[in-house]
């Protein structure tokens, strides 16, 4: 596996410097356009997921669906993404990051814009399924990229920073959406807001043109018999860690998708809040959750993988709780309260690139990353149908406190898996 010795970069130079940048500098010039393909291709992956959550109310009265239907659609995308998470980490591994990373963005581009021609309930089910296997494997490709030109010593805050393309992307989302609903009408708009998923398509061309894999991470990778094997991750050696592994990406994933999902229907249903006024609330949590990726990924290499993980669990649920037992009338307190709800949710994401990636060598990384991400990810979403189906007889924000299971889940992981700062990964 991965030993630990003296921090370099990707191209054998030790990095120079110091100061909040010196992360980016350490990476290289090939480094450095790696990170901004997968920066792109996260923030895009974001803004397309996001067009689901931020339409679900116009979409649930076009086709007239419970909020059972409604959560199911983000259950599918989420559950099928775990397939194409593992499809795009054999890829990753057997014919390179690049490639792969380009097949998944082209993968999830196409089946958004097609959801936005989706005649039925049933059609859009399955375009979004299929939407979930390009979403699923853009991540953990784009991570084990950027993570493998990235030095041990600034491994935490280089895969924090492509984290943070997430709220970039939400918050382009976000905007799109407050413009699309007030010049068209409900009806129309849903369909609009999808078609606007093709943006990713010109990423695409950037990517061919000026990203290629770290090259001694490439030869490693090429030499190996194991390449690529989906059987490798659960031999003697690894099978602990895969299967706590995807305990942790399960609750961390539960708690969020949960709260990604039904925040923007909780603001509008049972605080009465306009499509404006629900941008604006989202502005906070959207700003806490960028800084948050940041901050996490500066604690990362601090405290620790598990350290971080640990500490944002905690604060997580403690948010949860807080922002939906507001009094009714306190929106000016939810409001405030946004913002170290999306610091916290997210900054306990900040960690996974880098801790995933060191948890694997480097013939089966993109395997062992991409099925324990995305594995954690399809049973994580069946929180947001438990939230769905209970938000009936409890409401909305009574049933979101699943969240806060979730995080309790991801604390009891962090027992069965090791420490992993300082791990070079090749």
């Amino acid at each position: 596996m991965s030993t630990t010795q003296t921090p370099q970069s990707a191209q054998g130079e030790l990095p120079e410097g110091g100061g909040p940048f010196a992360w980016l500098r350490a990476l290289g010039p090939r480094g450095r356009r790696a990170f901004g393909g997968a920066f792109g291709g996260y923030a895009l992956d974001s803004y397309d997921f996001f067009t689901l959550p931020l339409g679900m109310v116009a979409i649930a009265a076009h086709f007239h669906l419970t909020t059972g239907q409604t959560g199911l659609l983000t259950t599918v995308t989420l559950v099928v993404s775990a397939i194409g998470g593992v499809l795009a980490g054999i890829l990753a591994d057997r014919i390179g990051r690049v490639k792969a990373l380009m097949a998944t963005v082209i993968m999830y581009a196409l089946f958004t814009v097609l959801c936005g021609f989706a005649p039925d309930y049933e059609t859009l089910l399955v375009f979004r399924a299929l939407q979930g296997i390009g979403f699923g494997g853009e991540w953990a490709v784009g991570a084990i990229l950027v993570a493998e030109y990235a030095s041990a010593k600034h491994r935490g805050r280089t895969l924090g920073g492509v984290q943070s393309a997430w709220a970039v992307g939400w918050a382009l989302a976000v905007v799109v959406y407050t413009l699309v609903f007030h010049f068209f009408d409900a009806d129309t708009a849903w369909r609009v807001l999808f078609w606007t998923g093709a943006l990713p398509a010109l990423l695409v061309i950037y990517i061919r043109r000026n990203v290629q894999d770290a090259p001694h991470v490439a030869r490693i990778r090429e030499a190996s018999s194991e390449r690529g094997s989906f059987t490798a991750v659960f031999r003697p050696g690894l099978l602990r860690t895969t299967l706590f592994a995807v305990l942790l990406s399960t609750g961390v994933q539960g708690g969020y998708y949960t709260l990604a999902t039904w925040v923007p229907t909780y603001l509008k249903t049972e605080r009465g809040l306009t499509v404006v006024g629900t941008g604006g609330y989202l502005t906070f949590l959207i700003s806490g959750a960028f800084i948050g990726y940041l901050t996490g990924g500066y604690l990362t290499d601090r405290l620790g993988r598990k350290g971080n993980i640990a500490l944002f669990a905690v604060l997580s649920a403690l948010c949860i709780l807080a922002y939906t037992n507001i009094p009714s009338g306190a929106n000016g307190l939810l409001l405030v309260l946004g913002f170290p709800l999306g610091f916290c949710m997210s900054a306990i994401f900040s960690g996974f690139g880098s801790f995933l990636a060191e948890l694997y060598p480097t013939a089966v990384r993109g395997t062992g990353q991409g099925f324990t991400y995305n594995t954690g990810r399809a049973v994580g979403a069946f929180f947001p149908t438990l939230v769905g189906f209970l938000a009936n007889s409890w409401g909305v924000g009574g049933a979101l406190v699943f969240g806060a299971v979730g995080y309790g889940i991801a604390v009891l992981a962090l027992l069965g898996l090791p420490e992993t700062r300082g791990r070079e990964l090749a």
